[in-house]
């Protein structure tokens, strides 16, 4: 992951560092669901290479949006889950999810 910059021309130019991209808002959304083992959001994005996903997810978790937890269900199991800072985006995914399926709606694109 790049370092974040000192300074950026707008607001939105510094929110898209954080969940610019395809897949780190669509990891985003999922997490924003329930936790999830890496298992889990790999079942759900048939799309994305391991690669991919891992790097994703390492850069979600440095910039402070989830974070890497045991789970309750065994002591090597892990889950991702969102952090304070994840959750400050709850509203925001929540309406690109909404938007995203008007959309789909209106231009006829089946989604889910």
């Amino acid at each position: 992951m790049k370092q974040l910059r000192p300074h950026y021309g707008c607001p939105v130019e510094l929110a898209l560092e954080f969940v610019g991209g395809k897949w780190k808002t669509v990891i985003l959304s999922y997490l924003k669901e329930s936790p999830h083992r890496y298992k889990e959001l790999r079942a759900r994005l048939p799309g994305v290479a391991d690669k991919v996903l891992t790097e994703r997810l390492k850069d979600l978790e440095r910039l402070g949006l989830i974070v890497k937890a045991r789970s309750l269900e065994g002591r090597s199991a892990h889950v991702y889950r969102l952090t304070e800072r994840g959750e400050s985006l709850r509203p925001v995914l929540s309406e690109l999810y909404a938007w995203g399926s008007a959309m789909a709606a209106k231009i006829k694109v089946d989604v889910g």
